[in-house]
């Protein structure tokens, strides 16, 4: 059981306050409720570009890390489709230089044109390195808009194209900071050896002076239901051939997650999974091979992918796949069966409470998706989970209709 106080200052900034005594440190992580599906279709890769942007100074501090490291802090930040998270650790002695540096970048960023260009420079060269010259790094980039035809899901965090973002204007990077990056559009977790009250009045003082902004409105366009198997295929200077499949399923906050959880997991988590039993082990048709979630707080991915072993075909790969995917349709799980992946995820979830600063990440993603308290309830609901209901998602989401599949080719030499 996570214990927590939470509280939402006038500005309307919600704050949760999490102590673990255990540790000397603190860490404090701002989550905006801003990703890429919020981007316009033909300005897309803005939230990753505010990542960059967001250490790039902001209106009073000119240098972000330098502080920080002098107090012994330590920073970093991702992004993805659905939001932005920031986050910093301190010794908990130093957190007031924490909540300065925080509140005066969620105050104004320090927009200049140079700036600005310094942090596009580095996003394209990360489009570049990451994206087109790294052996199947391009795979989202199809995959995506393969799947999703409505749904902004359809690019990646790091936009459709490089030119999205090399004719980002300063306007453009403003009006978007100003109607996102706003105390009522943030959630932000104190987690360590801090206490509430402490952080009611840092809260206040550093947090309290920002004034709510105009938050764009989110109308997200629905996905319309898949009906028809659709494929593509694709050539690339990689070492092995490679398949990419992509089922439609709820979202994070969907009960049915949990069922559709742990059906990736008995059919891929460890080398007594089905996947890597029959396909790796037993047949030898690839080298590596996965199912997992996407986990979107929209309906999101049940994803299927793998390198197929030197000489093997991908129509023999694909049928092979389909066979297991079948099987698990066909016939329930063992009792346990279910119980061995119902451990490994309770474990899981177990260590990860260890670190204070997982806590806090975990703390604002539940709160900014539905309720904070979801973190204490996650065990009980995959316990619920029965055999019939996985067979009853697989039969449901593991069917042709529903998939999307990307067949990755080795160019021929």
């Amino acid at each position: 059981m996570i214990e927590f106080d939470k509280f939402t200052l006038d500005n309307g900034l919600k704050v949760i306050v999490h102590r673990d005594a255990t540790t000397p440190l603190a860490a404090v992580n701002i989550l905006y409720n801003i990703g890429a599906r919020d981007e316009n279709p033909d300005q897309t890769g803005f939230a990753h570009l505010f990542e960059h942007l967001m250490f790039g100074g902001s209106v009073n501090i000119p240098n972000y890390d330098e502080p920080l490291q002098q107090v012994g802090g330590d920073n970093n930040a991702w992004t993805s489709n659905d939001v932005t998270n920031y986050y910093l650790t301190v010794p908990k002695e130093n957190l007031e230089t924490a909540f300065w540096l925080e509140s005066d970048r969620m105050l104004s960023l320090d927009f200049t044109e140079k700036s600005l260009e310094v942090q596009k420079s580095v996003v394209i060269e990360e489009f570049k390195q990451h994206y087109f010259n790294q052996p199947y790094g391009d795979v989202w980039l199809h995959l995506r808009p393969l799947a999703y035809k409505k749904h902004p899901y359809q690019w990646a965090t790091i936009g459709k194209c490089i030119e999205h973002i090399e004719e980002a204007t300063l306007q453009d990077v403003k009006d978007f900071f100003f109607h996102h990056y706003a105390p009522n559009n943030a959630v932000l977790v104190v987690s360590g050896h801090v206490e509430t009250e402490e952080v009611k009045q840092l809260a206040e003082k550093w947090f309290g002076p920002i004034e709510r902004r105009s938050i764009a409105p989110r109308n997200l366009p629905l996905e319309p239901k898949q009906t028809e198997f659709r494929s593509l295929r694709l050539e690339r200077n990689v070492p092995y051939d490679a398949i990419y499949m992509a089922f439609h399923m709820g979202s994070r906050s969907d009960e049915d997650f949990y069922k559709v959880d742990l059906l990736s997991d008995i059919l891929s988590n460890g080398q007594s999974s089905r996947i890597f039993q029959t396909l790796v082990k037993e047949k030898n048709l690839f080298s590596t091979i996965d199912a997992y979630l996407t986990g979107d707080f929209d309906p999101g991915l049940f994803i299927v992918s793998g390198k197929l072993t030197e000489g093997v075909s991908m129509e023999d790969a694909e049928i092979a796949i389909w066979e297991v995917l079948n099987a698990v349709s066909e016939t329930k799980a063992g009792a346990y069966e279910l119980q061995k992946v119902k451990n490994k995820v309770e474990s899981t979830l177990v260590f990860s409470e260890i670190s204070f600063l997982n806590k806090a990440m975990t703390l604002a993603q539940h709160e900014v998706n539905g309720d904070a308290n979801d973190i204490n309830l996650e065990v009980e609901k995959y316990n619920k989970v029965t055999t019939e209901n996985l067979q009853e998602m697989a039969r449901k989401i593991l069917i042709k209709k529903n998939c999307s599949t990307l067949y990755y080719y080795a160019k021929k030499q």
